[in-house]
């Protein structure tokens, strides 16, 4: 392959990742932007919405669980570029079917097999641009697909605020469906072709559980992205709620706060991205963003008579503090060999978007005991904890040469 077929494909990868990205967020989070609108329209009562909203979003999440480990698993057995079109079916289709749902069983059902679905797309992207790229400029590549993928929960909130819920669902599925067709044309990972020629395990799970080492780089790599899937799908989510226990001054819309926190997390991915090709240190970066994480969960928690302006600026500097989305994925397609990678760089964050189904209900469980506030501060403070201790257990990875195998 010459340098201009290398570029082109390169550039390709890039922009097919990033809409991937886009997409698989847009469909991701509108469960969250629609989620008054379509439980009451499905007959849910305001006393229920809580309730049954962490349900369907538990289903999703759970979804997710299983996704990550099917699509991880395919990505190192079959190659990446299978699960990239594997998992943008499965999303699609489980989106339009989304439209058409009459019940609350039926929207936990399909956001389950829409779960499934999208676990696959964001690791099978960064996989292919991490072993693309050069080991100097993967930083750049990672970051250009999580800034732009981001931007799909901006996409959710403002196609939600102008169609039905039902219409909206329909379009996320109408774009993966588009997205197919840019997938014509990519090549495979030449790190991946090398693999298969070579007498070692792909895709083999029970490696990252056999091995001390293995083992616990792995779930240090899954626990440093607690905080963010606490920010999202807690404090956001569930925003109206805090904002009547903070006294808000006016209605708290919770589409407009993961829009606007959406829009952080892609600011926040751009910054951290340049950092650590600044500081050369991914750790570094990443320690700067959950310490300042830790500031403005603070500042959100205690800010009693919240204006819906004092809100939408909270929501932006939420994401941004917790924007180090691609500085954590990235982390993990470097930990590990060629083999392994998409297994881990798949399971890894859909196992941080998962853990929202044991955040959640420890919750809702501390909501009980000690006040919604009380609740999300002590959930907030230990996701936190759990992270800083994983992040101090993990190597330096930048500039790491990936074209290595697992044995």
């Amino acid at each position: 392959m010459n340098d201009h077929v290398k570029r082109r494909n390169t550039i390709l990868i890039v922009l097919v990742a990033s809409l991937g990205y886009f997409v698989d967020i847009y469909d991701l989070i509108l469960f969250s932007v629609v989620r008054v609108k379509s439980l009451t329209d499905l007959g849910v009562s305001e006393d229920d919405m809580l309730r049954v909203g962490a349900t369907i979003i538990n289903s999703q999440m759970f979804g997710m669980l299983v996704g990550g480990i099917l699509w991880g698993v395919l990505g190192d057995k079959k190659g990446r570029l299978s699960v990239l079109f594997g998992s943008i079916i499965t999303y699609s289709l489980a989106n339009i079917a989304n439209g058409f749902v009459t019940s609350v069983d039926q929207y936990a059902i399909v956001r389950f097999i829409g779960g499934v679905g999208l676990a696959g797309e964001l690791g099978a992207g960064i996989t292919l641009v991490t072993e693309t790229m050069s080991k100097k400029n993967r930083g750049y590549g990672t970051m250009i697909v999580a800034a732009v993928g981001l931007l799909g929960a901006v996409m959710a909130a403002l196609i939600s605020a102008r169609y039905t819920w039902q219409t909206s669902y329909f379009i996320g599925g109408g774009m993966g469906l588009l997205l197919l067709t840019l997938r014509i044309g990519l090549v495979e990972s030449g790190m991946f072709k090398e693999a298969t020629d070579k007498n070692v395990q792909r895709g083999n799970l029970l490696m990252l559980f056999n091995n001390w080492s293995r083992f616990k780089k792995y779930v240090c790599c899954i626990l440093i992205g607690l905080p963010l899937w606490y920010v999202v799908g807690v404090l956001i989510t569930f925003s109206p709620e805090f904002g009547r226990a903070l006294n808000a001054t006016g209605i708290i819309d919770a589409g407009k706060g993961i829009m606007y926190c959406y829009i952080g997390i892609s600011i926040g991915d751009v910054v951290a991205g340049l950092l650590a090709q600044v500081l050369k240190s991914r750790k570094k970066v990443m320690l700067i963003f959950i310490l300042l994480t830790t500031i403005v969960v603070g500042i959100y928690l205690n800010s009693f008579g919240l204006t819906p302006e004092g809100f939408i600026l909270l929501s932006l500097l939420l994401g941004f503090a917790s924007g180090y989305w691609a500085t954590f994925v990235t982390i993990a397609a470097e930990q590990f060999g060629t083999n392994l990678r998409a297994t881990v760089t798949t399971t890894v964050p859909n196992f941080v978007r998962g853990s929202l189904v044991a955040v959640t209900l420890g919750f809702q469980f501390f909501k009980d005991q000690i006040g919604i506030l009380g609740g999300a501060m002590l959930v907030g403070a230990i996701t936190i904890v759990i992270a800083l201790l994983a992040l101090s257990q993990l190597k330096e990875s930048f500039g790491k040469d990936l074209d290595y195998v697992e044995e």
